[in-house]
């Protein structure tokens, strides 16, 4: 069997960005950009004023006290979006408001509550600070500059920012579109009342949320039986639409376990099956006309654990992201814990982790069975046991891999 590392590098390998792809501006939000954004034009496109208030030349007002105000007469008003060049007369201000073109031969802006307006003069009694209150062109984004690098995730800010350099469409790795197949006979919708021997199938909806909370886009499938022409048809139409397919259950080597045996049949490209770890043993990774597909258990929360370890940092790195992997911190477990003997597994502990005298003390979540998913809900963290080590005292360190923190590295 392979070693948590050794399958992480063989995913990490096979998952290449999404080819890029030119997107409408408002379904551009949380994706990352495949090229570099340059400015077409400056912003601002020319310079205007940045309060309501009035224009003037400061040289004019120089002079102005509160026990001699200089009395300027007030030669026009300039509205923003108003397209015309208005020219300021000498010694005289001009009624300007937020981002309206400056008039020619103004050099400041006096807000409205600075002023005292006497029917057709002003009242200035401070000096005006030359540059005050406006906005240069182009003083935020120069022509030809670099706005948004390669790279870099799209948040609300950045999309601002490109639709101020009308940028309508932006060139980005589209979101990777991911087949979730569940499969079991004993497996009901979550809206059903399950009959003798069966169990609503949680595993459809949680990996498909992990699949969103990743960037990814969900093309769910209905839930597939045990049945071997059952299983190949859920394949082949999942290869038809997917650029990921992630099966669940059904990847051991049971009776009914055909998802192995069928990617083989249809030509799939083992990678590796099997790893040295618990829980999540019989997890494999298969290459199929060019994408992956794994196969993940069935039981809830070693599905979640291994779509946390393994298919979200694949995910990410077909997104674009730098930064595939959660926050690595050591910690120190709160209590014991020893393994039921030696097995050459790796061991992922579900742990709830909180601060104490500056170092993180991690708890156990709950029970460690792979099939309790409440144990996942109350964890924040995984704690990463190397197979050699047979137990850890309680205070012992354990690398953590932080759950609730966006990726770092």
């Amino acid at each position: 069997m392979l070693t948590y590392s050794q399958a992480l590098n063989l995913i990490l390998e096979r998952a290449a960005p999404m080819p890029a792809r030119r997107v409408p501006l408002p379904e551009a939000l949380g994706l990352v950009t495949a090229e570099t954004v340059l400015a077409r034009e400056p912003v601002p496109p020319f310079t205007n004023s940045a309060m309501d208030g009035f224009a003037l030349r400061a040289a004019d007002c120089a002079a102005a006290t509160r026990e001699a105000p200089v009395r300027m007469p007030v030669a026009g008003e300039v509205a923003a979006g108003r397209a015309d060049r208005f020219d300021l007369p000498p010694g005289a201000a001009c009624r300007i408001m937020t981002g309206a073109m400056l008039p020619s031969g103004a050099d400041a802006i006096l807000p409205v509550e600075e002023v005292t307006v006497e029917g057709g003069r002003i009242l200035v009694a401070a000096p005006a600070r030359p540059g005050a209150h406006i906005r240069l062109a182009g003083e935020d984004i120069q022509a030809g500059g670099e706005v948004v690098p390669r790279g870099r995730l799209l948040r609300p800010v950045e999309i601002g920012v490109l639709a101020a350099i009308g940028c309508a469409e932006v060139p980005v790795h589209p979101r990777p579109r991911v087949a979730v197949i569940t499969t079991g006979n004993e497996l009901v919708d979550a809206g059903q009342r399950p009959g003798p021997g069966q169990i609503r199938d949680a595993n459809i909806h949680s990996l498909g949320a992990q699949v969103r909370a990743a960037g990814g886009e969900v093309l769910a499938f209905p839930r597939v039986p045990d049945r071997r022409e059952a299983v190949a048809d859920a394949l082949a139409r999942a290869l038809a639409g997917a650029d990921v397919v992630l099966t669940n259950g059904g990847i051991s080597v049971g009776d009914f376990d055909f998802i192995k045996d069928v990617l083989e049949a249809m030509g799939g490209e083992q990678v590796f099956w099997r790893v040295a770890q618990k829980p999540g043993g019989p997890l494999g990774l298969w290459q199929m006309q060019g994408r992956p597909v794994f196969g993940i258990p069935g039981n809830p929360a070693a599905a979640m654990i291994m779509f946390e370890e393994y298919v979200r940092p694949a995910l990410r790195r077909m997104l674009g992201h730098a930064a595939l992997h959660r926050p690595e911190r050591m910690g120190i477990l709160a209590a014991p814990w020893r393994k039921q003997g030696a097995d050459g597994r790796l061991a992922f502990l579900r742990v709830a982790t909180r601060m104490e005298a500056g170092r993180l003390v991690a708890a156990l979540a709950g029970p460690q069975g792979s099939g309790v998913l409440t144990s996942m809900m109350r964890a924040d963290a995984l704690a990463l046991v190397p197979p050699e080590t047979l137990a850890i005292p309680a205070g012992g360190e354990v690398l953590l891999h932080l759950l609730d923190q966006p990726e770092d590295h």
